[in-house]
């Protein structure tokens, strides 16, 4: 195997001003080496991870870095800057620049050698030496650990010392925290022992036990800022006399921290950006929760702020391991964007049963005919030999799945607002929802309600004898009944009535008001691929065709929803055929699978397009998913399952002109791209260099738990 960083992957003379400008530079080198596939697709997934928090460090340090397909072996470039890159750092420039380059599927043994670079970038011996080397080769065996400290010395000019005045002796504890490293992949015991012992032994000659922290890193990557963290902690912790023990949620996995080790511990630090395993087993206890970054640049504050808690008697609200929206995302998120979270939550449970529901429903009229709707209950009459039977039966279950379409919603929106809790509430004011025929109006209302009723149940302190019943009678009881009054008595009726009107303006759209909204929602489908706003236009098209007897105006637009939901990958999948020398080699592979992706309604299918040409691909998906879904709503086209593609295309009304609106909406898309990729083909040399910084919200956002 070869050598994660070579001196080829080294410059010490970095000529860069921008970050984009020095991931480019170090990754063209990873490229000539064939350690990358291909540049502009890995430069786009470094610029998503970039978009999703700044890496650069205090100190001078710029830690770029990804996970990504195009990847063929761990590879980590080096550079140095005279002049210092912006990372963004609150102390200004990084002249230290690590680009540290992962496959995908990359194994434990080279993640953790990743991982321990990141520790000693917390080392000022280390990175004093980085900065007075000046070859390159000894750079590369100075990060690789395995120069002898004379050898290391010697490429230093004489007299050069590190930030503590000690010569470099950098190289052995190099060697020594890789040896570690390769030796422990997951074992977060051993990476600790070392602070146990040393705050366990200071203590012991005082008399007193020390205090102790139990701490959880983690970073989206998983490979820099998740370690680095650990080692910005532990050292604090040495300083401060605390004993802390860290969890290391990253690639390379992580061992849980044994449950005597937690319970024994007077205090708990969450330093991470992506969500915390097995949250709840820290509930209970002082605890400090904050981004990764705080972790590496603030530790003693961090410190300082978790004892000062235990002192006060503080512990963690309610002994709760966090929601499921906390869970997923960083605890500084605004509420704006907890609520959309909250509402994708109930949407991600529902549309399961819009798709089975819908596609039983559609079967049903297929096999049996419109009459199916009228039949007794099969349970009554049922012949086996007889088609209409069996259309009845598919029928008759499509309806029983649509009738837990509201209180599922409502019930999971709860859940993502207050965990189980808000479970039971939540479907109750959902089935509350149907029953005064409020629809998902009044679903959406009652999902909301029924956790914020949770949420404010669970801050009022109790004694501790009442707790063991709380979330089995008190939390359902008084929840349960707050919003069936709130929905039979005060929202319901005004809710209602707002359902009523939208269902009656919709049913009055003809002519140029129906092509108008066709265009919108065809907009919306291809805005974001599958994001938010996508499951916006998906959501409303399926509130309406979720009953037994949709209107003729809730199925045109259905339809129209999903022939625009289809364009953008079918457009992609035409692009690389028709003009495959505009696209990379990855592009055009993934074009194929497109063809399939793009026919199933499976619009997620060109978000790789638009993750590495977000400027060019997502305009001309908007407008051909306008023209489609204009045509589609003119054309007068219907379509009762909610889901399916061109596997569905029987159950369409009007399937010939169906198909024609696709076509034209992808012809019109496919026609956008190659022009624009053309004109930058065209452009002077460098002018793409900038596509891979954009801000990458469809790949980011495609991350929804819906497909649609």
């Amino acid at each position: 195997m070869s050598e994660m960083i070579t001196a080829d992957l080294v410059d010490l003379d970095l000529s860069a001003e921008t970050k984009e400008a020095a991931a480019r530079a170090l990754a063209e080198r990873m490229v000539t080496l064939g350690r990358v596939t291909d540049l502009e697709g890995f430069l786009a997934d470094v610029a998503a991870r970039e978009a999703q928090m700044p890496t650069g460090l205090d100190g001078g340090i710029g830690i770029p870095h990804c996970r990504s397909e195009h990847v063929t072996e761990p590879t980590l470039g080096f550079g140095r800057s005279a002049a210092g890159i912006d990372f963004g750092a609150p102390d200004g420039p990084a002249d230290l620049i690590f680009l540290i380059a992962a496959p995908a599927g990359a194994d434990d043994a080279h993640l953790t050698i990743l991982s321990s670079l990141a520790r000693q970038l917390m080392n000022a011996e280390f990175t004093s030496a980085l900065r007075a080397v000046d070859d390159a080769a000894a750079a590369a065996a100075l990060i690789r650990g395995d120069e002898s400290p004379a050898a290391a010395a010697s490429t230093v000019p004489e007299g050069t010392e590190s930030a503590d005045g000690s010569k470099n002796s950098v190289a052995v504890s190099a060697a020594a925290s890789a040896d570690t490293a390769t030796g422990t992949t997951t074992d977060t015991t051993d990476t600790t022992s070392d602070t146990t012992s040393d705050t366990t032994a200071d203590a012991g000659a005082s008399g007193e036990r020390p205090f102790r922290i139990v701490a959880v890193t983690s970073c989206p990557t998983g490979i820099a800022h998740t370690y680095m963290a650990a080692e910005s902690l532990e050292n604090a912790g040495r300083e401060a006399g605390v004993e802390v023990v860290v969890e290391t949620q990253g690639s390379a996995g992580f061992t849980r921290l044994d449950p005597a080790v937690i319970a024994a511990a007077d205090g708990v630090i969450f330093a991470h950006d992506v969500p915390v395993r097995d949250k709840d087993r820290f509930a209970g206890k002082p605890t400090v929760d904050v981004g990764v970054k705080a972790g590496i640049n603030k530790p003693a504050e961090l410190i300082t702020e978790v004892r000062g808690k235990a002192a006060r008697g503080e512990v963690s609200a309610g002994s709760a391991p966090g929601t499921p929206v906390e869970r997923s995302g960083d605890s500084a998120e605004g509420y704006g964007t907890k609520l959309r979270k909250w509402l994708m939550s109930g949407v991600s449970y529902m549309v399961p049963f819009v798709a089975a529901g819908g596609l039983l429903i559609a079967l049903g009229f297929a096999i049996g005919g419109w009459t199916v709707s009228k039949v007794p209950s099969v349970m009554d009459h049922f012949v086996w030999t007889q088609a209409d039977s069996w259309g009845a039966l598919l029928f008759q279950i499509g309806v029983v799945s649509f009738g837990f379409l509201v209180p599922v919603l409502a019930g999971y929106i709860a859940y993502g607002m207050a965990d189980r809790p808000g479970l039971v509430p939540g479907f109750v004011g959902g089935a509350i929802s149907l029953t005064i025929n409020a629809g998902f109006l009044g679903g959406l209302a009652a999902g909301l309600i029924a956790g914020g009723v949770v949420i404010g149940i669970q801050k009022v302190k109790i004694p501790a004898a009442l707790r063991g019943i709380m979330p089995v009678v008190v939390i359902p009881l008084i929840s349960s009944a707050i919003v069936g009054f709130l929905m039979f008595v005060v929202i319901g009726k005004p809710i209602a009535s707002a359902q009523k009107g939208m269902t009656d303006w919709l049913n009055g759209l003809t002519g140029t008001n129906a092509v108008l909204l066709g265009a919108l929602l065809g907009l919306m489908m291809c805005f974001d691929l599958g994001g938010p706003v996508n499951k916006v236009a998906y959501t409303f098209a399926t509130a309406g065709i979720a009953v037994a007897s949709p209107s003729d105006s809730a199925m045109k637009i259905m339809a129209a929803v999903m022939a625009a939901g289809m364009v953008p990958p079918l457009a992609m999948a035409l692009a690389t055929t028709v003009r495959g020398k505009l696209f990379t080699q990855t592009e055009r592979e993934n074009g194929k699978a497109a063809w399939v992706l793009g026919a199933s309604f499976i619009t997620e299918g060109a978000i790789p397009f638009a993750a590495a040409d977000p400027l060019r691909v997502i305009p001309s998906a908007m407008v051909g998913g306008a023209v489609t879904g204009s045509l589609s709503m003119a054309f007068g086209t219907t379509l009762r399952a909610p889901h399916g593609g061109i596997f569905v295309v029987p159950l369409i009304g009007n399937p010939f002109l169906y198909l024609i609106a696709i076509a034209a909406g992808v012809c019109v898309t496919t026609a956008l791209v190659v022009v624009l990729k053309g004109m930058r083909k065209q452009a002077p040399e460098g002018t793409g260099a900038g596509v891979a910084d954009t801000a990458i919200a469809a790949k980011v956002d495609s991350k929804e738990p819906v497909a649609a």
